[in-house]
């Protein structure tokens, strides 16, 4: 039986997963469209920016599930996937 410390942890821990993936989906429209914007340029800059896209997404999905196969946690993954969205939109950002 579950005793209300109990409830009150899992609770708080469910609404911390759902603010990481509220706060990835809310930072992933910020690389949206900085990449859009650089993508409908066509210039050398967008094709790089084009193939890294491909590249990196490729990448973190074989990232997530290896990690997700050997034990890791799903809040591992969306840390893991915050820190490069993050690192995408500083980086797109500075043009």
């Amino acid at each position: 039986m579950l005793c209300c410390s109990d409830f009150g942890a899992r609770k708080a821990q469910m609404f911390s997963i759902f603010q990481q993936w509220t706060l990835l989906a809310l930072e992933s429209q910020e690389v949206i469209m900085l990449r859009a914007a650089r993508l409908a340029r066509g210039d050398a800059k967008a094709k790089t920016e084009a193939r890294r896209m491909v590249f990196e997404k490729v990448a973190a999905a074989e990232q997530a599930m290896a990690a997700l196969m050997t034990g890791g946690s799903p809040e591992a993954v969306v840390k893991a996937y915050r820190r490069r969205v993050r690192a995408n939109a500083r980086r797109l950002a500075k043009g």
